[in-house]
């Protein structure tokens, strides 16, 4: 029977169907790492926020055929237009490469690194445009190929054509290709293309999302005819899951309109980092009738303030914040009136903004005078970290209308307005000497190396945090290993970059706030990197007024228990938050843990509260690779009792990389590396660096969802 057969068949039956589909085709995974049919790419790229986990077994051998093999993949949207992806092909899962070698059987196992960017200067009505590049910059670089691809859709078609240049042997992506796609109905696609050597066929088959509860969106795909002579198989087959990476990406809230007031002005004076004295009142609609002004001056001019009723009110507003699990409540009034409130998040462990927008919300909520303002103070430990001033009645029509609350947002300590009355004894629900659990995986592992394609080390690890006062605590790190695959464990290849059992850090630890937007953290205790070793830690931070900035300052000294032998590093950095865009660079360099010299730069491309970076370091080698961070917590913690809290890790990271510039892959093991705790000035105290003004003023519409999610 002619390979021909098949696809004849295939379409006539997909014809026969009735097309329930006049959209354009979905955007998927092709088999060699990028949005695209079969082995060709298109010119379309993941929405940002989106990942895409792949399995296939077409397996490109060194560019020479294709045989049975291993190929898994991970894609991301990192931002509009820009797709990235890391990709493990391997002959084999766990046969020894260098046995192998040795006996004279080659095989293949190479990590590569992949990259699509879709130009945005061309029309959308015209056709879409992209340039990319596969297994750029590592070394042994097997599949590198450069191309360029345009892309247009009509009706349940896509049409892509490109010209590309490659290390194939055989010619795959190395000159004119294309293809095109036909989606007849919303779960079934068919591919046809040209890949510059071959003509290719596939069938695409989509599970819906309501069958995986709404959790991605799972793709099942076939290589069921190809005309390559260079092929031990006429099919091969892959998988992919692809989903959003946070439900708390910031596209998916609803758009803040513009207030009827002067927001922006105050929105300048925050960026700037100052406060009046009294926040300004809400200024009317200029459409608004003259009848209307004067009946509301004449209120104004006649409106007592109900000294008893707000009395009551933030009595059970206290209540309520109390009730939410905040600690250090405090909250008052003066005859203005002006409401003051304080308070620490011990609960919404992911993002402080939301603990901030259910705190602004219960004020709006409970307070019924449209006259009254607000002054809202966030602390952690008794160390006040971002302040916020506005009118009870703009942001009461934030909540209810949607629009821009006029908010006065500065760092550090509120200017606390004069003649204020607390309510009750102080504060209330003390958070020292609550002991703070928190339970998450620490994982070592390797990627595409001669003895397997991945072989981890993974453990429970437990952290025990205890504030004891203004600042300080002591943090306690142990862990039980749970798997080691057999290169990891005692006697492996990879035994030293094993998880161990039993105590990993027993430290102290003081915060200062300092004038001018400095702070300074000292951690002084047990540290095990391989070996026990006495240390102290110092970190100093700048945060600019505005919340953009910061620079740092870390040093740390080490003492080898059981040799005279002692360690230290001292790392400077730089970061920059482009909060309109969700992006932070870092800029770091010194010496570092492994006494290895150089700099290390990193961005960062956050989805709601996780994240997607690429970095590089160029110490004494040099790397690149890709890193994601998850929260493995929910959204909302439980409160901290007089028992204390249990919760998971806010900010669980993994990160893979690999060689570059040079003929070899050998494995890199911390370098560029400074070792951390669980408590640090940038995780505990600044929001993972997005405690600022110019951050809550870009995610205002969070502020408004998470009180009305929470309230």
């Amino acid at each position: 029977m002619s390979k021909l057969t098949p696809i004849l068949a295939s379409s006539l039956l997909s014809i026969s169907l009735p097309s329930g589909a006049s959209e354009a085709p979905k955007n998927h995974q092709n088999f060699t790492g990028s949005t695209g049919l079969v082995n060709t790419p298109s010119a379309k790229v993941l929405a940002p926020g989106v990942i895409d986990i792949g399995y296939n077994n077409q397996l490109n051998f060194r560019g020479l055929d294709y045989v049975d093999g291993y190929n898994y993949i991970f894609s991301a949207g990192m931002w509009p237009g820009l797709e990235i992806s890391g990709q493990i092909s391997s002959s084999s899962m766990h046969d020894n490469g260098f046995l192998l070698a040795a006996l004279g059987d080659d095989q293949v196992r190479d990590l590569s690194f992949n990259a699509k960017y879709q130009i945005p200067f061309v029309p959308e009505d015209w056709f879409d445009l992209a340039i990319g590049g596969k297994d750029m910059g590592g070394a042994a670089n097997h599949y590198e190929s450069y191309f360029a691809v345009a892309s247009k859709d009509w009706l349940d078609f896509r049409f892509s054509t490109g010209v590309s240049t490659s290390k194939s042997e055989i010619g795959m992506m190395d000159g004119v290709f294309a293809g095109v796609e036909w989606q007849p109905l919303e779960w079934f696609a068919l591919q046809l293309e040209h890949d510059a050597e071959a003509v290719n066929a596939a069938a695409r088959v989509t599970v819906p999302k309501a069958w995986l509860f709404d959790l991605g969106t799972l793709t099942l795909t076939s290589r069921f005819y190809s005309n390559t002579e260079h092929s031990e198989r006429d099919t091969y087959y892959g998988i992919n899951f692809s989903m959003p990476l946070s439900e708390q990406s910031r596209a998916d809230y609803q758009e803040i309109k513009p207030a009827p007031d002067n927001a922006g002005v105050i929105a300048q004076l925050s960026e700037q980092g100052v406060q009046p004295a009294k926040p300004p009142r809400a200024v009317p609609p200029r459409s608004a009738n003259l009848a209307t002004k004067t009946q509301s001056n004449a209120l104004d001019l006649t409106q007592k303030v109900n000294v008893g009723e707000l009395n009551t009110e933030i009595r059970a507003l206290k209540q309520a914040l109390v009730a939410d699990g905040f600690e250090n409540v405090q909250v008052g009034m003066n005859r203005e009136p002006v409401i003051v409130v304080k308070f620490e998040n011990p609960v919404f462990n992911r993002n402080d903004l939301d603990a901030i927008g259910v705190v602004l919300g219960r004020v709006a909520q409970y307070i019924s005078d449209d006259s009254a303002s607000y002054t809202v103070q966030l602390s952690k430990h008794d160390i006040p970290l971002l302040s916020l001033s506005g009118q009870v009645d703009s942001y009461r029509q934030f909540i209810t209308e949607g629009t821009s609350p006029g908010v006065v947002i500065r760092q550090g300590m509120m200017d606390v307005p004069g003649g204020v009355a607390w309510i009750g004894d102080g504060s209330v629900n003390s958070p020292y000497f609550k002991p703070r659990l928190t339970l998450g995986p620490a994982l070592s592992s390797t990627y595409a190396t001669e003895l397997g394609v991945y072989d981890f080390s993974l453990a429970l690890r437990a952290d025990l945090e205890i504030p004891l006062w203004r600042g300080a605590g002591v943090n306690i790190t142990a862990q039980t290993v749970v798997a080691d695959t057999e290169h990891f464990e005692a006697g492996g290849i990879f035994e030293a970059r094993r998880e161990r059992n039993g105590l990993e850090r027993a430290i102290f630890y003081q915060t200062l706030d300092l004038p001018f937007g400095l702070y300074n953290q000292t951690q002084v205790g047990f540290f095990r990197e391989y070996y026990d070793y006495t240390g102290i830690i110092n970190e100093t931070a700048w945060i600019s007024p505005s919340g953009r900035h910061k620079l740092y300052n870390t040093y740390g000294f080490f003492d080898y228990q059981d040799y005279n032998e002692d360690r230290d590093y001292h790392v400077m950095g730089y970061q920059y938050h482009w909060v309109e865009q969700d992006i932070s660079f870092h800029l770091s360099g010194g010496e570092f843990w492994r006494r290895d010299k150089g700099m290390k730069v990193e961005t960062k491309f956050w989805f709601g509260d996780s994240y997607v970076s690429v970095y590089a370091y160029d110490t004494d080698v040099q790397v690149a690779g890709i890193s994601f961070s998850i929260p493995l917590t929910p959204r909302k913690d439980m409160a901290v009792s007089k028992y204390g809290q249990v919760k998971g890790n806010q900010a669980w990271r993994h990160s893979v990389g690999t060689r570059i510039g040079e003929n070899k892959n050998a494995l890199v093991y911390k370098k560029g590396y400074i070792p951390e705790t669980s408590v640090s000035l940038d995780r505990t105290y600044f929001n993972q660096g997005r405690l600022s003004g110019s951050y809550v003023y870009a995610n205002l519409a969070r502020l408004r969802e998470a009180y009305l999610t929470f309230k």
